[in-house]
């Protein structure tokens, strides 16, 4: 199970179940167990999917695309 969460900087992020901590991108270092949780994912893609949805929802069209697409 994944947790998907926000950063105080704005970023969405995920954390497997168990982890104590998360580092953002921003250079945060965040205690997942007192974040408050917008979704659950079963699988790390799945997360990682969702993820990139709420970003796209937060901040518009942030092109994310796969790499053998460029």
């Amino acid at each position: 199970m994944y947790y998907i969460f926000r950063c105080d900087c704005g970023r969405v992020l995920y954390a497997k179940e168990g982890v104590a901590t998360r580092k953002c991108v921003c250079g945060k270092t965040i205690k997942v167990k007192g974040r408050r949780i917008f979704k659950r994912a079963e699988t790390r893609e799945d997360a990682s999917l969702a993820v990139q949805q709420m970003q796209d929802e937060i901040y518009g069209n942030t092109g994310f695309i796969k790499a053998s697409d460029l």
